[in-house]
C-alpha cells in the first residue's frame, strides 16, 4: 500500500504501485533527511496531499491528527471529492462531523439503510454520484429526501441486492428532483409503473443509462418513451411482455446497448430487435434459458449487430466492435484499455459492457445453474479475470466476488470445483488477485481476499498463492482496521493453514499474532472474523511448533475468552477445536496444562458439551478428551461437572455423527483413568451409553468406547453393570469383528478384567442392591468372554514361530513372535501401577486363557520403542513381576502362548533395565 512521493505529480505504473525504495530516494532528493532521520513534517504541501490521496479515510484521519499542519492539509477539499463509507459505521452524528469537509463532494458510496438516512447530513449539495448496496431496508421516504437535497445528481445506483421497499413513487421523485440525471440503476424494485418511467422521460433529458435489474414488473411501453436512453438493461426482470418489447423498443432512436440477460426472452423477440433496431449495436442475452433452447440463435448476427449468449464466443463477438482486427481473444478488454482509442461511442459501449457483464456473471455464479461447466472453463473465468483489471472499481469488485463465488459448489462443506479453480490459476488469476489485495481501496482488498480464500481450498491453488507471496499479503490484511477486510483475509489464512506446508510460513509472516490480536480487537460484534481467526488458530495449533507460538502470543487466553463469552456457535466450535489441538501435544510442550490453568477454560468447555449445536458439542468433548491426559486437568474437569455432562452427552449421541460419538466416548475414557472418576461414571449411568457406542459401525468409535469400558471394568461394580447392561455381547462382538486392532485388544482386556474372578466376590451383593429385575448368568457370560479372548489371542499366534521359540531361546525366534503379536497403537497406552499389578496377578489365574491374555497385554506395554514402555517396565521391576513371569514361562500347565509371551516380556524388561543403566 505504499505510493511513490513526488513533487507536483505522482508517476504510476500499470498497477499503480511503487516500491518503498522510490519513496526513500525522493525524500532524500528533497533534502529532508537530517542525521539519518526523515523530517516528515517539512515535506512540501503538495507531496503531503498526494500522500493523503493514496490512503483510506481512516488512515488519512489518523495522519491528520499528528500535527496542525497535516490537519489543515488533510482537510483540503481536493481530498474529499469522493467518499467510500461502506466499511464504516456512518450515522447522522458522523455525517455532521464530516460535513465541513464535504462541500465539494462529488461521489459517494455507502452501505445500508442507516447510512442512507445520514447522507443528507453531509450537506454535500454538489454531489454528482451516489452508489449504495445492502439497500433492502431503504424506503421511498429516505430516497425521496436524498434526491430532493441533491438536485445536481447525475448518477444513482442502488444494488445489486434487492431494493424491496422502494417503489415507483421514489423513481418519480428522482425524476422531478434530479433533472441532470444521466444514469439510473436500481435492483429488485417490485413495480416500476408507467408514471414513474414517463416522469424520467419528461424531466431527465440527459438520461442515457437505465438499469432496472431483477425487478418484478416494469412497464415496457413507458420505457419506449425514454428517447434519450442509449444503454438499457432489464437483466433478471420477470413478467416482461417480449412481443410488446420487440415492437416498441426498436423505435428508440439512441439505443445502442440492450441487456436482457437472465430473462425468458425468446428467439422471435431477439430476431426482431436485431433486425429492426436502427442504432442497436449489441444485445446481451446471457443465461436466457428459453433462448438457449434454440442453438441456431447463437450464430445470429444482423447488420453488424453483436449478440452475446453463453454459448457464443464472447471475446470473438466483441472483437467485431473494433475496426482493428488485432483486438481478439481474452486480451480484448486489456487491449482496449491500453489503446489510445478516441472513439467516444466505443469507449462508452465497452465501459457499459464491463458493468453489465460483471453484474450478470456474478448473478450466474451465485445461482450456479447446471450445465455451465464448459462456459466457465472456456471463457467465464477469463472474462472475470479480464474484468478484474477494469478501471471501474465496482466492476473490479464484482469480478473478484464472481471469482470467489463461481468456484464454490457446496457452501456448507466448503467444496470448490477443481477445474474452475485451476483455470483461474492457469490464466494468471492469482497474481491479479494479489495485486488487487495490495490496493489501498478497502473494497478491492476485501473482495480479492475473499476470492483468494475460496480458491485456496484447492491445494494446488493454495501452493500457488503461497509461492506468489500471498501469505504475507493476507497476514498484512488481517491486521486491517476494516473488519470486512480483516475477515476475508483471515478466511484466506484459515484455508491456507489446512496445508501442513503453509503453517510455518504463516507463523513467519506474523500470522499467529495477527490472528490472536483479531480476537481481542473484534471480541464483540465480529462473529465472522472471530470464527475465521479461531479456525485458523485451530489449524495452526495442530502443529507442535506453531502451537507453542499460539500460546506465547496469548492464544490460550483469547480462545478461552471466546469459549466463555461468545454466543455464536461457529465461533464456539472453532475455539473449542483450537483448544483441543493446543492440548494435543502433551509430551512435547506444556500447552495442555496451560489451557487447564486458564481461568474458566474447563468450565466453559464442559458447558459447551450441552450446546444445541452438534459441532460445538463434538469439539468441546474433543478438547476435554485431550485435556484429561493431564492429571490435574482430569480431576478439575470432574470437579466442574464434567462427568455428569459427558455421560449426558454420551446418552444423547446414539444417532449423532461418528465424530461426536468418538469424542464423547474418548472424553469418558480420558476421565475414567482415575478410579474415582470411573466409579462416578458408572454411578451416573455411563455404562449403558458406552455399550451402545461400542455397537457403532465406525472404527474410531469402537476404539474409544472399548477404551472407556476397559477402564470402567477395572472396578468390580462397573464390571457387574457392564454384564447387567448387556455389555458382554457388545465387547465380544468388538473383540472378534472390529476392523480396529486396538478396539479388539481393549475389548479383550475389558472382558479379562470382568472375568478374572473379582466380580464373583461382589456379584451377590451387587445383584441384590443395584440390579433391577435382570437375570444374569455370570457363568454363561464368562464362557462366552473367554472363548472370544482365546480366539483373539490366536489371531496373533504363529505356530511355527511359537514352536521354534519353545524349542530354543534364540532371540530371532522371539523377535519373530513379537513382530507377529505387536499392536503398534498399543504403545501409546499408559497403565497405572494398579493396572499392571492386575495383569501380573492374572498370570497366576487358574484360567489358561487369562494367563495368555495377561502375558499378551504385558508384551504390548513393554515392547521397546513404545511411548510408555519404560514407565511400564519400571512399574513391573519395582513390583517383583520378573518372578511371576518366570513362573508363568516355566509352568507346565501354562499354554504355549502364555509361556512364549512371558519370555518376551522378560526379555523386554532386561532391555529396559540395560537401557536405564547406560
Amino acid at each position: 500500500m505504499t505510493r511513490r512521493l513526488r513533487r507536483k505529480v505522482v508517476k504510476k505504473g500499470k498497477d499503480e504501485a511503487v516500491s518503498l525504495s522510490c519513496l526513500e530516494i525522493e525524500v532524500d532528493n528533497l533534502g529532508l533527511e537530517r542525521n539519518g532521520v526523515v523530517d516528515w513534517i517539512n515535506l512540501p504541501d503538495d507531496t503531503v496531499i498526494q500522500l493523503f490521496s493514496c490512503l483510506n479515510y481512516r488512515d488519512r484521519a489518523s495522519l491528520s491528527s499528528t500535527c496542525k499542519t497535516w490537519k489543515f492539509l488533510g482537510s483540503s477539499q481536493c481530498l474529499w471529492s469522493s467518499l467510500d463509507l461502506r466499511a464504516h459505521k456512518f450515522d447522522a452524528a458522523t455525517a455532521t462531523l464530516l460535513a465541513s469537509r464535504c462541500m465539494n463532494l462529488q461521489k459517494l458510496r455507502f452501505r445500508g439503510a442507516e447510512s442512507a438516512d445520514a447522507i443528507i447530513n453531509l450537506q454535500a449539495k454538489s454531489l454528482r454520484e451516489i452508489s449504495g448496496d445492502y439497500c433492502r431496508k431503504i424506503s421511498d421516504a429516505t430516497l425521496s429526501v436524498i434526491v430532493a437535497r441533491h438536485g445536481a445528481l447525475e448518477s444513482l445506483q442502488l444494488g445489486p441486492d434487492f431494493c424491496e421497499r422502494i417503489t415507483g413513487d421514489a423513481i418519480k421523485a428522482t425524476a422531478l428532483c434530479c433533472p441532470k440525471l444521466k444514469k439510473l440503476r436500481l435492483s429488485g424494485i417490485k413495480d416500476v409503473y408507467a408514471d414513474a418511467i414517463n416522469a424520467l422521460a419528461r424531466h431527465c433529458p440527459n438520461l442515457v443509462d437505465i438499469g432496472l435489474l431483477d425487478c418484478l414488473n416494469v412497464d415496457e411501453s413507458a420505457l419506449g418513451n425514454v428517447l434519450s436512453v442509449r444503454f438499457l438493461t432489464v437483466a433478471g426482470t420477470s413478467n416482461m411482455k417480449w412481443d410488446l418489447v420487440s415492437h416498441m423498443w426498436h423505435k428508440l432512436p439512441n439505443l445502442i446497448g440492450l441487456d436482457v440477460s437472465r430473462t425468458d426472452i425468446g428467439s422471435d423477440a431477439v430476431s426482431r430487435l436485431l433486425s429492426s433496431s436502427q442504432n442497436l449495436k449489441i444485445l446481451c442475452t446471457l443465461n436466457c434459458t428459453v433462448l438457449e433452447q434454440n442453438p441456431s440463435i447463437s450464430t445470429t448476427k444482423t447488420n453488424s449487430k453483436v449478440l452475446l449468449t453463453l454459448f457464443s464466443d464472447i471475446f470473438r463477438e466483441l472483437s467485431s466492435l473494433f475496426a482493428e482486427t488485432s483486438n481478439k481473444g481474452s486480451n480484448l478488454f486489456l487491449d482496449w484499455r491500453c489503446s489510445k482509442n478516441i472513439d467516444k461511442n466505443l469507449n462508452e459501449i465497452m465501459t457499459w459492457l464491463e458493468w453489465i457483464l460483471s453484474h450478470t456473471l456474478l448473478r450466474i455464479a451465485e445461482s450456479n445453474p447446471q450445465g455451465l461447466d464448459e462456459f466457465w472453463l472456456k471463457q467465464g473465468a477469463a472474462l472475470l479475470l479480464s474484468l478484474m483489471q477494469s478501471s471501474q472499481e465496482d466492476v473490479q469488485e464484482r469480478a473478484a466476488t464472481g471469482l470467489a463465488t463461481f468456484v464454490v459448489i457446496d457452501d456448507e462443506n466448503a467444496s470448490i470445483d477443481r477445474g474452475r479453480a485451476e483455470a483461474v490459476m492457469r490464466d494468471g488469476g492469482i497474481r491479479l488477485l494479489l495485486n488487487l489485495a495490495k490496493s489501498w481501496r478497502e473494497g478491492l482488498q476485501s473482495e480479492a481476499a475473499k476470492a483468494l480464500a475460496n480458491l485456496s481450498v484447492n491445494a494446488n491453488v493454495a501452493k500457488a498463492v503461497a509461492e506468489e507471496g500471498g501469505i504475507n499479503i493476507l497476514a498484512g490484511l488481517a491486521r486491517s482496521m476494516n473488519k470486512l477486510v480483516a475477515e476475508e483475509a483471515t478466511g484466506g489464512l484459515w484455508n491456507l493453514s489446512v496445508g501442513e506446508e503453509h503453517k510455518a510460513a504463516i507463523a513467519e509472516a506474523g500470522g499467529v499474532k495477527a490472528l490472536v490480536d483479531l480476537i481481542f480487537k473484534w471480541s464483540s460484534g465480529g462473529d465472522g472474523v472471530l470464527e475465521r481467526a479461531a479456525g485458523a488458530l485451530a489449524n495452526l495449533a495442530a502443529d507442535d511448533k506453531c502451537s507453542i507460538e499460539v500460546a506465547s502470543a496469548g492464544g490460550v487466553h483469547a480462545l478461552v475468552m471466546l469459549a466463555r463469552n461468545c454466543k455464536f456457535e461457529g465461533v464456539q466450535e472453532q475455539a473449542a477445536r483450537a483448544l483441543a489441538n493446543l492440548a494435543s501435544h502433551g509430551d512435547s510442550n506444556n500447552n495442555n496444562a496451560a489451557v487447564g490453568q486458564e481461568a474458566g477454560a474447563l468450565e466453559a468447555l464442559v458447558q459447551l458439551t450441552r450446546s444445541p449445536n452438534e459441532g460445538v458439542r463434538q469439539e468441546a468433548a474433543g478438547a476435554l478428551w485431550n485435556l484429561s491426559f493431564d492429571d490435574r486437568n482430569r480431576e478439575a474437569i470432574a470437579a466442574g461437572g464434567g462427568v455428569e455432562a459427558l455421560v449426558a452427552l454420551a446418552q444423547s449421541c446414539s444417532n449423532a455423527s461418528p465424530g461426536l460419538q468418538e469424542r464423547a466416548a474418548g472424553a469418558l475414557w480420558g476421565l475414567s483413568v482415575s478410579e474415582a472418576n470411573s466409579i462416578a461414571i458408572g454411578r451416573e449411568g455411563g455404562v449403558a451409553p458406552l455399550i451402545a457406542l461400542a455397537r457403532s459401525d465406525a472404527e474410531d468409535v469402537h476404539e474409544t468406547a472399548a477404551g472407556a469400558l476397559w477402564n470402567l471394568a477395572f472396578n468390580h461394580s462397573n464390571a457387574l453393570r457392564i454384564v447387567e447392561e448387556g455389555g458382554v455381547p457388545a465387547l465380544v462382538h468388538l473383540c472378534s469383528s472390529s476392523l480396529s486392532k486396538m478396539a479388539r485388544f481393549m475389548a479383550a482386556l475389558a472382558l479379562a478384567y470382568m472375568f478374572d474372578g473379582r466380580i464373583d466376590e461382589f456379584a451377590p451383593m451387587s445383584s441384590s442392591s443395584e440390579s433391577t429385575s435382570k437375570s444374569v448368568s455370570l457363568d454363561g457370560a464368562r464362557r462366552m468372554a473367554l472363548k472370544h479372548i482365546e480366539a483373539f489371542i490366536h489371531t496373533f499366534s504363529n505356530p511355527q514361530a511359537f514352536a521354534a521359540a519353545a524349542a530354543s531361546s534364540a532371540q530371532a525366534a522371539l523377535a519373530q513372535v513379537t513382530e507377529k503379536a505387536r499392536i503398534q497403537e498399543a504403545g501409546h497406552l499408559r497403565c497405572s501401577g494398579a493396572e499392571i499389578g492386575r495383569f501380573i496377578s492374572m498370570l497366576r489365574n487358574s484360567s489358561s486363557i487369562l494367563k495368555a491374555c495377561a502375558a499378551f497385554a504385558l508384551l504390548q506395554f513393554t515392547i521397546p520403542g513404545g511411548r510408555h514402555s519404560v514407565h511400564h517396565a519400571s512399574l513391573m521391576q519395582g513390583s517383583g513381576a520378573a518372578r511371576v513371569l518366570r513362573a508363568a514361562a516355566a509352568a507346565a500347565t501354562s499354554p504355549i502362548e502364555a509361556k512364549i509371551f512371558a519370555r518376551i516380556v522378560l526379555r523386554n524388561l532386561e532391555h529396559h533395565q540395560v537401557e536405564t543403566t547406560i
